[in-house]
């Protein structure tokens, strides 16, 4: 199992996107994301997500905040965890991502790119500030073939 952060950094009504161009055998290859990425041993989630941000985009979080949990199962990778964050405070200077090319995208164009099925359903529980929420989704491939939702 992998335990996972993703963060979704707004400013001027748009997030901060991750399009995954450059690391070979990446399972995430050509789609948008937020930034994040895997636990390092003892992290907390907010740890996590605070390294994890800093590595990918120089910025240094002030503001964050947990907003949902997503399981995902595969037939292809081993089950996923993530801890989903927005954050709305930020210090620093954008850097360079070694994983693919940082781009600050409109709210109202995120669900045009080339997104994961399951990560669609999540960034409308985002925009929409629904509360804090979990969701498992099952894929065969990169097909979703089951998702159940919960907001509290």
């Amino acid at each position: 199992m992998r335990l996972t952060t993703i963060c979704y950094i707004e400013k001027d009504d748009k997030y901060l996107m991750l399009h995954r161009t450059k690391k070979e055998n990446d399972q995430s290859h050509d789609k948008w994301l937020g930034v994040g990425g895997k636990f390092e041993e003892n992290e907390s989630p907010d740890e996590c997500v605070v390294r994890e941000v800093k590595e990918e985009t120089g910025l240094n979080l002030l503001s964050y905040r947990l907003r949902g949990v997503m399981t995902f199962v595969s037939d292809m990778w081993e089950t996923e965890y993530m801890f989903i964050y927005t954050a709305d405070k930020f210090e620093g200077k954008l850097t360079e991502c070694d994983e693919g090319e940082l781009l600050w995208i409109e709210k109202s164009k995120i669900l045009d790119l080339k997104l994961w099925e399951g990560d669609i359903l999540f960034l409308k529980k985002l925009m929409e500030d629904c509360g804090f929420f979990t969701i498992k989704v099952r894929y065969q491939g990169e097909k979703l073939i089951c998702a159940t939702e919960k907001n509290d």
